[in-house]
């Protein structure tokens, strides 16, 4: 599990469809930044056995385990909409933090960074002050190589992505309906920590095809859409 990445291999599984540059290097700041930094076509792939920068939102830190996670990040060139899309991007087993995506973008470009623990052990894991405890797949039972486990997520970001440009509505690309199975904030009490101090407490009922998180508050008649935040899943 903690071979190298293999930069030749994970190019032949890759190129030839959306992904037209796949680089790995030894160690960066982050990828994110350096994606940004370079510009170019859509379709770059940069991943690092190591990153010493690597950023989450809010200005927290990714910290990765050279040799047992998977930090990369790829650039992509879609055709914008009048849309900011903010919502958190973790990935979760049993509310324990698996997997972190941040998204940020340049002019056209948006650069879409990915962290995920893959064999870094339980007593390894960083502590989380705030938010979800980290767990990884090894943690909990699962191994699996990283090379195999990135060439299958960036198969899947590329069938997701080439229907989004075929069509950016997010109901009728699938993208909502997919989201919202796979969401396990919906149906939660939750508290939504806001910009500014302020927050919102009720039960996440829906996600609208803006991306925001619908909360009723209490007794509300009408939901309260939540475009930024950290939630909080309560017990």
């Amino acid at each position: 599990m903690r071979a190298a990445l293999r930069e030749d291999i994970l190019r032949e599984a890759l190129l030839g469809g959306l992904w037209r540059s796949v680089e790995v290097v030894a160690m960066t700041g982050s990828t994110n930044a350096d994606l940004l930094g370079r510009g170019g076509p859509e379709g770059q792939v940069l991943v690092a056995e190591e990153q010493t920068a690597g950023r989450g939102r809010m200005g927290r830190s990714w910290v990765s385990q050279p040799g047992a996670s998977l930090t990369f990040s790829v650039l992509l060139r879609p055709v914008f909409v009048a849309a900011t899309l903010k919502w958190p991007n973790d990935v979760l087993i049993d509310d324990r933090k698996l997997a972190g995506i941040l998204a940020e973008q340049s002019g056209d470009a948006v650069v879409i960074g990915i962290g995920i623990n893959v064999a870094t052990p339980r007593d390894a894991l960083p502590a989380s002050p705030v938010g979800p405890q980290a767990t990884s797949l090894l943690a909990e039972g699962v191994k699996v190589a990283r090379d195999v486990l990135l060439v299958a997520v960036l198969r899947n970001l590329e069938r997701w992505y080439r229907a989004f440009r075929e069509d950016p509505d997010p109901a009728r690309s699938g993208l909502l309906a997919e989201y919202r199975t796979l969401c396990g904030t919906l149906g939660r009490s939750v508290r939504v920590e806001l910009p500014g101090g302020r927050a919102v407490a009720g039960v996440a009922e829906d996600i609208d095809t803006d991306g925001r998180l619908l909360v009723r508050e209490g007794d509300a008649a009408s939901l309260t859409p939540v475009s930024a935040g950290d939630v909080i899943h309560l017990r």
